[in-house]
């Protein structure tokens, strides 16, 4: 792939930006162990909602655009479970979402749609989609993926697609109504979602490897594909397609080792902010039958994370969760940067107060994370700072369930986040400007 003008700035910058990033940290970890605090009230305080939905700071707002359990466009009801989510831009102005249902054969309700676009016809997982007007109002909402289980995260593609990724590594069988046979269907892959059109044939790429997939990055330099995987001995994956736009094509799975490190836990006493050089070794087999990739793995020496999960692109290197990493095992998140071809460990809870399972997270556009908490008791949307300080810019006041599904507008102005369960879909705007 070509590298535009703006590609080869980000990759010039990327070396002066990690220097920012390593000297801040390091003062992160100099209050800590000086017992300094670690939080600040970047946007101020969060006021009660009067609503009870959404505790925010002082003159932010939110709306809730879709609810599980309301009708749809197509007919059928909004599956609950509401997980990973994407932005992309529509015609005259309008936002597209693209949202994951994580939702299993044995759910109640799920993803409704024609036979012949499932994978599994007893699955109930999948996506769907809405499309917004420029003042935030639902103008169409749709299935858009059906027949697979537990879409739990995902991710972006540079030619406008979402990979939802199956948290799921069941089999089912399901009777032939015209033989004696039974269908087997494998479960634990990711299925490509174009942002624009109606419902797409559910197809698994297979290439891409059978585990328990949680999220995935794309590097536009490159056409890579990064992966994280929910496990406790998970390893982190590279994809290298055959043909950048055209997963089905296929394409090489790897691993990532850290050099000199072979199968490390990274969960407990990692060194913080000390990049480490990694190289990848190939996987063979990327489609089991049973749930061993990631052993395939160790075994050639990957490095061990514990529970990855939400991952994102910012400023051409790739941050992920592991959301019960770390000596408090409360969280931890790594950042990778592939043209240095280095890991360190950028951040780590060092209790539930601070940050409680990070799960979902996206790079601001004033550059600060913002992470879904999937922890116990109150959830809230946690903002870290490159210089090392945490605050809390959301709080569910709903109910304890978790934030999923963080992600911008393309312009920037407005965030949108996920209640997951029963399901609500909101925006959120303020004053971006004093970050």
């Amino acid at each position: 792939m070509s590298i535009s003008r703006r590609n080869f700035l980000a990759i010039a910058g990327m070396s002066f930006t990690s220097v920012i990033a390593a000297n801040s940290l390091k003062n992160y970890y100099y209050r800590v162990a000086q017992g300094k605090s670690l939080s600040t009230d970047k946007f101020g305080q969060l006021i009660p909602d009067p609503k009870g939905i959404l505790d925010l700071p002082k003159g932010w707002q939110y709306q809730v655009i879709s609810y599980g359990g309301k009708s749809m466009e197509d007919g059928h009801i909004v599956p609950p479970a509401f997980d990973g989510m994407a932005t992309f831009s529509g015609n005259n102005g309008e936002i597209i979402l693209v949202r994951n249902h994580e939702l299993s054969t044995n759910s109640s309700y799920g993803v409704k749609g024609l036979t012949e676009d499932k994978y599994d016809p007893i699955s109930q997982g999948g996506t769907t989609t809405l499309i917004l007007n420029k003042n935030l109002t639902v103008k169409q909402e749709f299935a858009s993926l059906v027949g697979t289980n537990r879409n739990c995260a995902g991710g972006i593609t540079p030619w406008n697609s979402w990979i939802s990724c199956e948290e799921d590594t069941s089999i089912s069988m399901i009777k032939n109504q015209d033989t004696a046979n039974h269908i087997i269907k494998k479960h634990g892959y990711n299925f490509e979602v174009p942002s624009q059109g109606k419902m797409t044939k559910a197809t698994p790429l297979l290439d891409m490897g059978r585990f328990r997939h949680e999220a995935i990055a794309v590097d536009p330099n490159t056409g890579y594909i990064y992966q994280t995987e929910d496990q406790n001995d998970s390893c982190f994956y590279r994809f290298r397609p055959h043909q950048t736009q055209n997963l089905q094509q296929g394409g090489i799975l790897e691993a990532l080792v850290i050099e000199g490190m072979p199968r490390i836990d990274t969960s407990k006493n990692y060194p913080i902010n000390e990049p480490k050089p990694v190289r990848w070794i190939q996987l063979e087999n990327v489609d089991p039958d049973e749930d061993t990739l990631r052993y395939d793995a160790q075994k050639k020496g990957a490095a061990v994370f514990k529970r990855g999960e939400g991952m994102c692109l910012a400023k051409g290197e790739i941050y992920f969760t592991c959301t019960s990493g770390g000596n408090a095992e409360k969280g931890q998140i790594f950042r990778y940067n592939p043209v240095e071809e280095t890991i360190s460990l950028f951040a780590e809870s060092p209790g539930a107060e601070i940050l409680d399972y990070p799960d979902n997270l996206i790079m601001s556009p004033f550059g600060d994370l913002i992470v879904c908490e999937d922890g116990l008791g109150e959830q809230f949307l946690i903002g870290v700072t490159l210089e090392g300080q945490y605050y809390k810019l959301a709080r569910n006041a709903y109910n304890n369930s978790e934030f999923a599904g963080v992600c911008f507008s393309p312009d920037g102005k407005t965030l949108f986040v996920n209640i997951y369960s029963p399901g609500l879909t909101l925006a959120i705007w303020g004053d971006w400007e004093i970050a």
